[in-house]
């Protein structure tokens, strides 16, 4: 019997003033009126609790509001002077108190959740950096959180977008890039970064007060006697050894754990400096104490990556049964074209799944401890590898799902090939990946996928039309019996969470994972598409 993970404890708070504001304890209570954290609330099930939407009526569903962006620019900030491309919406939009913070790279928008009209647009002034994207905002009280590009955490005024401050997470010189949304758990403030070249990957804990840094964890070890260092050749390789952190995780009120995905090791993609070890930690599930920053536990789903398989698409915790009894667990897909079901608490592997027959860097069978083994032959090889899936992966940073409802892990994928060539080093910006030239070719297509994960086998499966190896956006699901999920093709559509069954859809260009909340009795759904928002209602 699935219970719903969601403690009870204060509701949002909303200020004499009319200021936009958040109590972070409020977060552990999922309150239909907001979207309060990056996946709705801590458990990264992005499942949402109303049902006024479901599969009897979705089919009337209808635009409420559509608003594009950008907007005339009412603050600034920065310490570069470049104003870069505005880029698309892609993180998850948060709401609260019927405000939208809404981000892209550099940008940060407020704006009314019941019209789509902009309050106020925040612009950072950029030293350059790596534009890929940016996953959202984190709020905490009257303050509203993001990372930028040039790798700075930047402090707003949630009602009128001022800058409180701004502070340098990681050198810049070394090339340190963000993308996460700083993440709200209590008074403190979680921020991950890394890049492409030599450098560590980390997760910081900030005093969202002052911008101290409370506490670092490094994804590798950095020092003689550090847990983890025999899995590397020596210090030095493993302290510029990678393990990106770049996307949000989730975290368990019960046992006070954060528990997140880290990036591969470098160099991506030639590992003989590395050794021949397991390269801990990265592509790897981790949990470290949010008020400590000390490791609880881990698991390693690639353990000596050659592919750049990330272990860091957003974990699922849920509160399930495994094997008749009841159990704390989390879940996560990887890059590698595995789905993974692990003990919260302990970190115990439960369970491994090959979700596509065609993966085939990896041995047929596991290691003891349940992962995937490398095949050698399958590394970048001057004569070249066919290998599946590509770099890309069969999943990526775009959040899958959970319903309580049925059971089932939802997920977007994709099918693909790749032949990986290695070659020489270019000097002019090697991005740290080893000497790697890659040649797509045609892929079996994205394939949404509804997973039992007491079997890790699909339920059902849908294929989108076409073999582009693009991966659609991430998704969500309600009590309302729907599963809402965009396509490649930029349609978002509902589903029936149960059947998979197709009950509406929209042409957008959707960009983002979709999400829900209630607004003046009427539940909306809000989609990105692009450079522009979307919100649906029923009339």
């Amino acid at each position: 019997m699935m219970r719903y993970f969601y403690a009870a404890m204060m509701a949002v708070c909303v200020s004499a003033a009319g200021a936009q504001s958040l109590d972070p304890s409020s977060i552990l209570q999922r309150d239909v009126k907001a979207w309060p954290t990056y996946s709705g609330d801590y458990t990264g099930q992005r499942f949402s609790p109303i049902a006024q939407i479901n599969t009897g009526n979705v089919k009337g569903l209808v635009q409420a509001w559509s608003q594009k962006l950008p907007s005339e620019v009412t603050h600034s900030g920065g310490v570069g002077t470049t104003v870069a491309p505005l880029g698309r919406v892609s993180g998850s939009i948060v709401q609260v108190d019927g405000v939208l913070f809404v981000t892209t790279p550099d940008n940060v928008w407020s704006m009314d959740a019941a019209t789509g009209k902009v309050n106020w647009h925040y612009q950072w002034k950029t030293r350059g950096g790596t534009h890929i994207g940016n996953r959202g905002v984190g709020v905490w009280r009257d303050r509203v959180f993001f990372e930028t590009p040039d790798n700075y955490l930047v402090a707003l005024n949630a009602k009128t977008g001022e800058e409180i401050w701004h502070k340098e997470i990681a050198s810049f010189d070394l090339q340190y890039f963000s993308t996460m949304a700083p993440h709200v758990l209590g008074d403190h403030l979680l921020v991950g970064t890394g890049n492409d070249l030599d450098e560590p990957g980390m997760l910081q804990s900030f005093d969202p007060q002052t911008g101290d840094v409370e506490w670092t964890w490094y994804a590798t070890p950095m020092k003689k006697g550090d847990a983890g260092l025999e899995t590397w050749a020596s210090v030095d390789a493993a302290s510029h050894g990678g393990g990106n952190v770049w996307v949000n995780g989730s975290y368990d009120p019960e046992t006070h754990l954060y528990i997140f995905g880290t990036g591969n090791p470098s160099a991506a993609f030639t590992s003989q400096l590395r050794g021949p070890g397991a390269n801990l930690y990265t592509c790897s599930t981790v949990a470290v104490n949010v008020d400590t920053g000390k490791l609880a536990w881990y698991y390693q789903t690639s353990p000596h990556d050659t592919h750049d398989y990330d272990s860091a698409q957003t974990q699922v915790l849920v509160d399930g049964t495994w094997q008749g009894k009841p159990r704390k667990l989390v879940m996560t897909m990887a890059r590698n074209g595995y789905f993974f079901v692990l003990d919260r608490v302990t970190g115990e592997h439960l369970l491994t799944s090959k979700m596509f027959a065609s993966t085939n860097w990896a041995e047929e069978t596991l290691d003891a401890k349940g992962a995937p083994v490398r095949i050698p032959a399958k590394d970048f090889d001057y004569a070249g590898a066919l290998v599946s899936p590509s770099t890309q992966g069969i999943v990526n940073w775009q959040p899958p799902a959970y319903s309580p409802q049925t059971g089932l892990f939802y997920v977007n994928t994709s099918e693909t090939w790749e032949m990986y060539y290695l070659a020489t080093t270019d000097p002019r910006g090697a991005m740290g990946l080893g000497g790697e030239q890659l040649m797509n070719l045609p892929s079996n297509g994205g394939w949404l996928m509804a997973i039992d994960y007491t079997t890790g086998k699909p339920k059902w499966k849908h294929r989108y039309p076409g073999v582009t190896g693009a991966l659609a956006a991430g998704v969500m699901t309600t009590a309302g019996h729907l599963l809402f999920a965009p396509d490649i093709h930029g349609n978002l559509i509902a589903y029936n969470s149960a059947t998979g069954r197709q009950l509406w859809h929209q042409h957008i260009g959707a960009s983002n994972a979709p999400e829900t909340f209630v607004l003046n009795g009427k539940q909306y759904v809000l989609e990105a598409g692009g450079d522009t928002l979307y919100a649906f209602r029923l009339p």
